[in-house]
């Protein structure tokens, strides 16, 4: 009997263990959460967190939603939050680790990799389509920030990712090319580059990986406003988590400035594309520059008032209407 109790007790709080909830924003009723994983191309292990409706009919076939986290984000916090937004709503969604960080594998941990991180994507379709409550016909994709630039580049040669769409979208290989606000030319670029290829030989000879933080620990009245930006919510309880560094390693950098997300942007159409940028973003112009380069049915929707960061979690200003429109309309 005694035995019995305390299997009983080990199981509930197992139980209890599973259910605690760990991600930066509420938790809703209406939805229901599973930790599923799953391999990609390189036979990395990717792990998401699924939202389902609670009312979901699993004897029917529904749209389902891929999103991509921020870069050196973890899927607890933005990418989980729209996909339990659009779960209210009706859509099977999926928030994935990238490779190399957060849940999902990949070694060495927080290894830059636009490629992997592509794949990631077609190997969320991949699960979601095997769901047999999901139309393999009806799935689309969001990315987030970074995200944005490589679920863009994933629909440009996966058509089955029948609808696109990004948020505060940053083009990793650009800005790692040539800096935030273009301002780093050929000569700095090449002098970059001789500093990540001397910290590789540093690495070789056994110095310790160096790491390239994404977010300063510590900020004041002197930092960037970019800097601030992103401290406010990766650094403080707003949207800090124990498993987001927002860090990538220094030798990462290199490979990342031949990343093209757009270089078939063409490819996506008649497929549609939506691009979700702030007024006030400083990243704005990532979002203005892809859609000058994507082909029709495309949409820039700005939205006013903005920061780049407000639509990571800002759910009066996100807009999640125009979303749920979006993929409705495009996911039939």
């Amino acid at each position: 009997m005694k035995r019995l109790f305390l299997l009983t007790a080990m199981a509930a709080s197992l139980s209890a263990a599973a259910q605690v909830w760990d991600k930066t924003f509420p938790q809703s009723d209406q939805v229901s959460v599973e930790k599923v994983s799953f391999k990609n191309r390189y036979d990395i292990t990717v792990v998401a967190d699924m939202y389902l409706p609670k009312n979901l009919n699993r004897s029917q076939e529904h749209a389902a939603i891929v999103i991509g986290h921020p870069f050196g984000g973890v899927k607890e916090q933005s990418s989980g939050l729209y996909a339990q937004q659009l779960a209210e709503r009706g859509f099977v969604t999926l928030a994935f680790d990238l490779s190399y960080g957060g849940e999902s594998g990949g070694t060495p941990r927080h290894l830059a990799s636009p490629e992997t991180y592509v794949d990631d994507f077609s190997a969320a379709v991949d699960f979601a389509g095997k769901q047999p409550f999901v139309d393999r016909n009806r799935i689309g994709a969001i990315g987030i920030c970074g995200s944005g630039g490589f679920g863009v580049a994933a629909a440009a040669i996966d058509p089955r990712i029948r609808a696109v769409a990004t948020v505060s979208m940053y083009d990793m290989g650009r800005e790692r090319r040539q800096g935030y606000l273009d301002v780093m030319g050929v000569a700095e670029r090449k002098k970059y580059l001789e500093e990540i290829a001397a910290q590789r030989w540093s690495e070789v000879d056994g110095a310790p990986v160096r790491m390239l933080m994404g977010t300063p620990d510590s900020i004041d009245e002197h930092s960037p406003e970019v800097a601030k930006e992103f401290f406010d919510y990766y650094r403080t309880p707003r949207g800090q988590h124990p498993r987001c560094t927002t860090g990538i390693t220094y030798t990462s950098s290199a490979p990342m400035m031949n990343f093209f997300p757009f270089a078939n942007i063409e490819l996506i159409s008649p497929r549609p594309v939506l691009f979700i940028a702030g007024e006030r973003a400083h990243s704005r112009y990532f979002s203005e520059d892809a859609y000058q380069l994507a082909s029709e049915p495309k949409e820039l929707y700005i939205v006013p008032g903005a920061g780049h960061v407000d639509l990571y979690d800002r759910v009066a200003l996100i807009p999640f209407d125009k979303l749920n429109e979006f993929f409705t309309q495009n996911l039939q």
